[in-house]
């Protein structure tokens, strides 16, 4: 299945609808050319207006801002593309460019990288919610013809726009990733047609982001990254950089060192909780996405047109041939959304292999002093949040496995 390139939308967006608006226009054009500060400060009278359309470029332009920021920073620092591809295990491919130098990098300054991301996730959030309150507005986007200055360098250049960075990734031709399927015919993912439900689905997606940078800046991981960041920011000056490739214990030098940061890395996964405030509030992100995907639903399933959906509602016509959603699906996904919420709560416990009871996952977020994942999985780490109430058994997420099968993550993740 290709859903990658629908989940790809999420980082990058939208904008001009069918008889393209202005507001719409103006934050394709500002995309496209990768010339974001000015489609926000051309945007932002529109929607002081209270244009829904205004509003929804100016989100998709501030996550595009988010993750241009986010792809500057790791180039500055010499981010190992090639080593770690997904941005701080967050889910974000970031095919940026290879920095022949970069410049030094601490754990504060990854802790201010991250705390940045956060900040531009949030602002692009407030703008998609108050586009999804109201209006009748599509606005059509192929987001890998998306510009960004990837490496900072105060240009935008055609190489940088979001299939160029993928085909450079790839080591393909940015053209093959915009080519037809099939010769003489139009590209199945010509566009996406984002209108007012997608306004939900995104300020979700930057929910799903930030919950988890914050849930990384609500504890001390400063032993973590002296002993692993080498890895990711192999040039950057962390403190095991000189000795990433060593002497021969078993194997090799580069497989026998990359062995031992790995252990050196569960080593430290014990990490004090420093800002309680902000890990209780990853759990309130968590509620937020629940709640976004509900309101998703909610209008997907009013809508009447059929526009090259980003989710289509069973009477839409999937971007994807294997993409489709029937009423069974969606059915399926909005008990699961009540289970998720329910375990959120603390009304439905987590099973822990080692007890009869269950981990309490809202006493874990509101009360945890550290996290320590090992103590934690096997068994002393997690007793202060057991529970007596009602465990979770397969059953209890028995409809979103009957109804999208093995592939249940994968739609997971796409319906957000």
């Amino acid at each position: 299945m290709r859903k990658p390139l629908i989940a790809l939308s999420a980082v990058v967006l939208l904008a001009c609808p069918v008889q393209a608006g202005q507001p719409g226009g103006i934050a394709t054009d500002a995309l496209y050319a990768g010339k974001l500060a000015e489609g926000i400060a051309r945007l932002e009278p529109l929607a002081a207006a209270d244009d829904p359309e205004a509003w929804f470029g100016i989100g998709a332009i501030r996550l595009t801002q988010a993750i241009e920021h986010l792809s500057q920073a790791l180039y500055r620092h010499g981010f190992a593309v090639d080593a770690a591809p997904n941005a701080f295990g967050m889910g974000i491919v970031l095919p940026i460019p290879q920095n022949p130098n970069p410049e030094p990098l601490d754990y504060a300054g990854v802790r201010a990288i991250l705390g940045d991301f956060v900040l531009g996730l949030d602002e692009a959030r407030a703008a998609f919610e108050t586009a999804a309150e109201s209006g009748d507005y599509v606005i059509e986007l192929n987001p890998l013809k998306i510009r960004i200055d990837a490496n900072g360098d105060g240009t935008v250049e055609e190489a940088e726009s979001l299939a160029g960075l993928r085909a450079m990734w790839n080591g393909v031709a940015a053209d093959d990733l915009l080519a037809p399927s099939q010769p003489g015919e139009p590209s199945s993912f010509e566009y996406i047609g984002f209108d007012r439900a997608d306004g939900f689905w995104l300020a979700g997606y930057t929910q799903v982001l930030a919950s988890q940078a914050d849930f990384l800046l609500a504890h001390d991981f400063s032993a973590f990254a002296d002993a692993t960041f080498h890895r990711l920011f192999p040039r950057a000056g962390f403190p095991m950089q000189e000795f990433a490739t060593g002497g021969m214990l078993m194997l090799d030098p580069q497989t026998d060192t990359g062995i031992a940061d790995a252990i050196a890395g569960i080593h430290t996964l014990d990490w004090p909780v420093i800002e309680p405030e902000r890990l209780k509030g990853v759990r309130e992100r968590m509620l937020a996405v629940l709640d976004y995907s509900r309101q998703n639903w909610a209008a997907i399933l009013e809508e009447t047109d059929n526009n090259h959906e980003l989710l289509p509602s069973p009477r839409q016509t999937p971007i994807f041939p294997d993409a489709a959603v029937d009423e069974a699906r969606v059915a399926a996904w909005l008990i699961t959304l009540d289970k998720a919420r329910d375990v959120l709560d603390g009304r439905l416990l987590i099973p822990h292999w080692r007890f009869s009871q269950g981990f309490d996952l809202k006493a874990y977020f509101e009360t945890a002093k550290e996290t320590d994942l090992v103590m934690i999985l096997t068994g002393a780490g997690a007793v202060p949040f057991l529970g007596a109430g009602k465990v979770a058994t397969p059953e209890d997420f028995r409809a979103i496995q009957d109804a999208f099968g093995s592939d249940w993550l994968g739609y997971a993740f796409w319906f957000n």
